[in-house]
């Protein structure tokens, strides 16, 4: 290994990046996340829920994982139980995933999400409209958070003076969102 790598390896495994390490350029604007990959319990009854509930399309399944996908991918979610069979959450007060954020195309998918949450009796820990988006946060049943929601249109989201977004947190209005249903379906016919 060169010398010069042979240092950035030993910060990068000591946690101690030099301050000349850090990159100022952005990230591609191409780059995504690819993948969410959830360590669960029970993958039955995850299933149910990523599967059954959300309607994710399983793609492959193996002995210990299921692949999900929305629209043919290979997989947007995976799940396993390789390190958590039978396991619990962590406690709170501990670190880990916050939530995994799924995106809907459209105003009216999220209001069908949100009716599918609704029919399978799932309590939603909250709703919001962030001024750049409308979500909402509920847990699996691994006690995992997940976010559904859409972005509304880039030229509608708050901004300051500066042109720095300007995100807020007000609640969400369920019952005009699942009101798009109705008004999605007026407009197919």
């Amino acid at each position: 290994m060169h010398e010069s790598q042979k240092t950035m390896t030993e910060a990068i495994v000591s946690n101690d990046l030099p301050k000349q390490a850090l990159r100022a350029e952005p990230i591609h604007p191409g780059v995504r996340i690819g993948h969410v990959h959830l360590k669960v319990a029970d993958l039955d009854r995850a299933l149910t829920f990523y599967r059954d509930v959300l309607g994710f399309e399983v793609t492959q399944r193996m002995p210990g994982a299921v692949f999900m996908s929305a629209g043919g991918y290979h997989h947007h979610i995976a799940l396993n139980t390789w390190e958590s069979l039978g396991g619990h959450p962590p406690p709170s007060g501990t670190t880990g995933l916050f939530h995994v954020a799924i995106l809907y195309p459209t105003r009216a998918l999220l209001a069908d999400a949100l009716r599918r949450v609704v029919e399978a009796g799932i309590t939603l820990d909250g709703a919001s409209d962030h001024g750049v988006s409308e979500a909402l946060y509920l847990r699996d049943l691994d006690d995992n958070g997940v976010e559904l929601y859409w972005d509304k249109p880039k030229e509608k989201w708050p901004r300051t003076p500066d042109g720095q977004l300007a995100m807020v947190t007000r609640r969400l209005d369920l019952e005009n969102l699942l009101g798009e249903l109705n008004r999605s379906s007026a407009n197919q016919t």
